[in-house]
């Protein structure tokens, strides 16, 4: 400093001037914190320059603040501590003030403590701003096209899922004619048993009218059921029995109304002539005389649709012992293991000449097979939860359907179909109604009694029905005949012979198909 070289030391104010307090033992770093904090930073380039201004201050007074050695550091000391001859001079006289700088508030150095350059900081934040906007700006961007496209993808589906939907719903027809006969008739229907049990009949039209017109003469639009199932879809849906009823089977067929507005009189006649004379509304009430079973809808299918429900799951695997060849039927087949599409999977559920003796029993038996493995084909191939593969399959069936109002939309279908879905092929049965042949006529069929009656409750009660093959069935009554003897004791006792065990009926189920 300048004025240190020569400059004596002030006397003391004779008059009393104020001098700065005693030293009381503490710091005044003690008593203000942040005079503490700054007292440590060594960094503080204020707190060296006051250091300095002491020193040279002391320097000049003749003191020793070499000596002293440094301040210490931290604001805390042990004991009362001395001032330094660096204080002393400093408090005493601090030195021109052009040597010594403004002094500073000792409350406000920490805020003025000089950091990183303004415009450098400013600087970084302003770029990290403009990144961050640019960021959200180019998701925003992202985000409304992402939207903008799936949103034109969604309504392209629902466009064409709307489309196809119609296409389906509008195959359907409707049979108004038969659910007002039925209304008429209301009083004389048995009633639901079950609730959620659903009877569904099932007729196959041999009529020969528009594209059934290659399967033989039309003779002025009359048709007949060619086939007849009841099909009984338990209430908790875990599994299915459809009992075929042959079409040669005599049956108590009620008064009927004809298309015309005519009525018929209760006749005991051929089962399939009531489709002739009333349509799907004569035969379920047919059906209702003969089982007792409340029919829910029906569905009746003509022969083009079946084809096309063939051909749409790529055809159906059958089993031959021997070679097949029915000129009626144009079926013309090898024997062994093949797959059957279209006119020939057709001719093979309508063969009767070609198989066996002929009969229609057999036929029936063939039908079971068929349908089957139909659909155990339709299940194993994920036919219904891959919606490329089922809409041929929909378009098919709708397309040759007629049912009632209760089952004319492609909504009402598909929850039928669905609640079908998880029934597992070993409990989808088929099985014909216990029939010999009729005692009058060798070419008709009637009922096996009490057997007819008690597979009948079986379905209105919805109790589980249980079959197996022909010759399993045959086996197990004689070996019940063999125990009726006295001296006579079966050696494999059949289960089912006991009164209190279910019976067992001569058919299939949907796991075994045609080749096992």
């Amino acid at each position: 400093m300048t004025d240190s070289a020569g400059t004596p030391p002030e006397p003391e104010d004779p008059a009393g001037t104020e001098q700065p307090p005693p030293a009381t033992g503490t710091t005044n770093s003690s008593k203000n914190p942040k005079n503490a904090k700054n007292s440590k930073s060594p960094k503080s380039p204020k707190s060296a320059k006051n250091t300095a201004a002491a020193e040279d201050a002391g320097a000049a007074a003749g003191g020793t603040a070499s000596d002293t050695g440094p301040a210490p550091e931290t604001g805390e000391s042990a004991g009362p501590a001395p001032e330094t001859e660096a204080d002393t001079a400093s408090a005493s006289d601090p030195g021109p003030a052009e040597d010594t700088g403004p002094v500073e508030d000792p409350e406000r150095s920490e805020d003025t403590a000089p950091g990183p350059e303004p415009a450098t900081d400013n600087g970084t934040a302003a770029d990290d701003t403009a990144s961050v906007v640019e960021d959200a700006k180019g998701r925003r961007h992202w985000l409304r096209w992402t939207a903008l496209g799936v949103s034109v993808v969604v309504l392209a589906a629902a466009g064409t899922g709307w489309w196809f939907y119609r296409k389906l719903d509008g195959n359907i027809q409707t049979d108004t004619t038969a659910a007002h006969e039925l209304d008429k008739y209301e009083h004389d229907r048995p009633a639901a048993v079950v609730h959620d049990a659903q009877n569904l009949l099932l007729i196959g039209s041999d009529s020969r009218a528009g594209n059934n017109s290659a399967y033989g003469r039309d003779d002025g639009g009359s048709q007949r059921s060619d086939t007849t199932i009841l099909l009984h879809l338990a209430a908790d849906r875990r599994s299915a029995t459809a009992v075929s009823l042959p079409r040669d089977l005599m049956a108590d067929i009620p008064a009927c109304g004809r298309p015309d507005g005519s009525s018929t009189k209760a006749q005991f006649a051929q089962f399939n002539s009531a489709f002739e004379i009333g349509g799907a509304a004569c035969t379920i009430r047919t059906v209702e005389k003969m089982t007792g079973v409340r029919i829910d809808h029906h569905v009746v299918v003509d022969f083009s649709g079946f084809k096309d429900m063939v051909d749409a799951v790529d055809g159906v695997e059958v089993c031959l012992k021997e070679p097949v060849d029915d000129r009626q039927a144009h079926l013309k087949l090898p024997a062994g293991r093949q797959t059957l599409r279209g006119e020939q999977a057709l001719g093979f559920v309508r063969s009767r000449h070609g198989f066996g003796d002929g009969s229609d029993t057999q036929r029936m038996d063939r039908q079971q097979q068929f349908l089957g493995s139909l659909m155990k084909k339709v299940q194993s191939n994920g036919v219904l939860l891959n919606p490329a593969r089922l809409y041929p399959v929909l378009d098919a069936a709708t397309k040759s359907l007629t049912t009632d109002p209760g089952l004319n939309t492609l909504g009402d279908l598909y929850d039928l179909v669905r609640s079908m879905r998880d029934i597992p092929t070993e409990n989808i049965h088929f099985l014909t109604v216990p029939r010999q042949p009729y005692v009058y006529d060798g070419n008709r069929d009637e009922l096996v009694q009490p057997d007819a009656d008690r597979l009948f409750k079986q379905v209105r009660d919805d109790q589980p029905i249980k079959v197996a093959a022909a010759a399993d069935v045959e086996k197990a009554k004689e070996g019940t005949k063999k125990g009726d003897g006295q001296d006579d004791k079966p050696d494999d006792p059949d289960p089912s012979s006991s009164p209190s065990a279910p019976p067992v009926y001569s058919g299939t189920d949907a796991a075994s198909g045609m080749c096992g």
